[in-house]
């Protein structure tokens, strides 16, 4: 189940990581007002790029691979922490509510599953420890 779990949460981050990029293109054919967000988007959605198909790589072992699964996760706690800190201090558009849910079960899954999946306490998942 987990497998599964991680091969399709990771294939959405290609489409995140396209319209990622779709949007740095648009900045410089419309040329948007805020052309310095070109270089950062572009980088961002190769970025969520490689990690699809870094995660969908490790689906197929996770004990072996976990490292990649489990640092993922939390990026994405991480991402959820920060919008809710921005949401809290009304930095942010509360429709992002919806990433700090999205983000933040997806995250906690990767994090907990990999530290079942290995039976690794969390911090030896931090340091990258053997599991096998």
């Amino acid at each position: 189940m987990l497998r599964k779990f991680v091969f399709w949460t990771g294939a959405s981050d290609f489409l995140v990581g396209g319209l990622t990029i779709y949007g740095a293109i648009s900045i410089l054919i419309n040329e948007n007002e805020n052309p310095e967000q070109f270089i950062p988007l572009m980088v961002l959605g190769m970025f969520l790029a490689m990690a699809a198909a870094c995660l969908m790589w490790a689906s197929r072992d996770l004990v072996r691979r976990y490292p990649i699964i489990f640092w993922q996760g939390l990026v994405r706690l991480t991402a959820a922490g920060s919008i809710l800190l921005a949401l809290v201090s009304g930095i942010a558009e509360q429709s992002l509510y919806f990433l700090v849910g999205f983000d933040g079960i997806i995250g906690a899954t990767y994090v907990v599953g990999s530290m079942k999946a290995t039976k690794l306490s969390f911090l030896a998942c931090v340091l990258c420890k053997d599991s096998y």
